[in-house]
């Protein structure tokens, strides 16, 4: 009897316990309060939670709370979205790499006023991208939520030189900087945004750091290569595709503020912001070569892509200059099988890093591709073609930036 008593006794608080397990697994998120259930929906990816917001009004409502974009601040990191740029400059399309799929984002309504719609992308950052009106005019967009800011005009003074890059550095999705690169080598001259003030800097002069070890062209009219959008070889001073023209990405090292850009004869030239100097790289390949070359910025370092031709066959390769021995080091490679088909094939290249990764629009009259590559497993990915009405759209760049509610313009 006394064997039988524990028995029961057991199978009580056994039924106890199912019976509060199903109260748990019973409870919905409606249930729980504001806050819990504004860090749950934080974690969503971006996507996701669009989806999940057209559930209830109540999840909706969370988007516009200053207690869920604090939420969503204080996730690390989020999965990039590229925005891309195609040859028209009217499409608002991104390749979300979270669910590997293609998207379309609502055009901000300052983008389409009249006034504004001729604006191209030109920098991103964050949460944010930078689009260019002409002139020096800029407004800055949060493309998930729409929110737009015009930046004041740039001084007239400004105009007057010869833009040369547009690097953007959002800080904590709460603040970023625009800089602004001017003037003709060897005579440079850079601006900046802040967008704390709200107003531009002073204009700041680069002086040119001489290395000894490192030899630069006293003339820069040398003939350099570079492969066109319609497939024709043309030679220094050539103007890059609308949206890359201004190319160009910011690194912060030792504490200095870094922008690299692409000099019109195909050097890497970098502006150090803090010591207000600039150098230029040493080239690649020799002047007589031909190839497609970009600059991207991955984990806070500079790298260089480059596609070029040898031996009957097309490489792709992605380089890191060492410092210490003042030379290019090759990283990492795209298997010879899927680069061949490149060959002869008048191929231009475009690229953006995002963390450990580069995607890479390569374009040519014949054809149009679009590969992600993988820095840490070397693995490189071609990406699926977006249709619009049936037809495969054709992107010439894109813009990498991290989909996040809170950035703030």
């Amino acid at each position: 009897m006394e064997h039988s008593g524990n028995w029961a006794s057991r199978a009580g608080r056994k039924r106890k316990l199912e019976e509060q397990d199903k109260g748990m697994l019973s409870l919905s998120l409606d249930e729980l309060n504001e806050d819990l259930l504004e860090r749950v929906l934080s974690w969503l990816p971006t996507s996701a939670f669009f989806r999940a917001a057209s559930v209830c009004k109540r999840w909706k409502s969370v988007s516009d709370s200053a207690s869920f974009k604090l939420a969503c601040s204080e996730i690390p990191s989020r999965e990039p979205w590229f925005l891309m740029v195609d040859p028209h400059l009217n499409q608002s399309t991104i390749f979300d790499s979270a669910e590997r799929s293609w998207k379309k984002l609502n055009y901000p309504p300052l983008l389409k006023q009249s006034t504004n719609c001729d604006s191209i992308p030109v920098a991103a950052s964050g949460g944010l991208v930078c689009f260019h009106m002409g002139a020096c005019n800029f407004i800055v967009c949060n493309p998930v939520t729409g929110s737009c800011r015009e930046l004041p005009p740039v001084h007239a003074a400004q105009e007057n030189h010869s833009l040369l890059a547009v690097a953007m550095n959002a800080q904590n999705n709460q603040s970023y900087k625009l800089v602004l690169v001017s003037g003709e080598l060897p005579k440079l001259s850079c601006k900046a945004y802040n967008s704390s003030t709200g107003c531009w800097g002073e204009e700041i002069l680069l002086r040119r750091k001489v290395d000894e070890s490192q030899e630069f062209d006293s003339n820069d009219d040398n003939a350099v290569y570079f492969l066109s959008k319609a497939g024709n070889v043309v030679a220094t001073d050539m103007q890059r595709s609308p949206s890359k023209q201004y190319s160009s990405v910011i690194t912060v090292k030792d504490g200095e503020e870094i922008v690299y850009f692409l000099s019109s004869s195909g050097t890497i030239v970098s502006c150090n912001l803090t010591t207000k100097c600039f150098s230029e790289y040493p080239r690649l390949l020799p002047v007589f070569c031909e190839y497609s070359i970009d600059v991207v910025e991955c984990k806070g370092e500079m790298l260089v892509v480059v596609l070029s031709e040898f031996f009957e066959s097309a490489n792709l390769r992605i380089w890191r200059f060492d410092e210490s021995i003042r030379s290019w080091n090759q990283i990492v490679a795209m298997p010879p099988a899927m680069s061949h088909e490149f060959y002869g094939k008048k191929v231009d290249i475009n690229c953006v890093g995002a963390g450990d990764r580069i995607f890479i629009c390569l374009n040519s009259a014949e054809f149009f591709r679009y590969v992600v590559c993988d820095l840490r497993t070397n693995e490189w990915l071609e990406l699926p073609k977006c249709f619009k009405n049936g037809e495969a759209v054709e992107f010439m760049s894109a813009f990498s930036f991290e989909p996040r509610i809170e950035a703030s313009v």
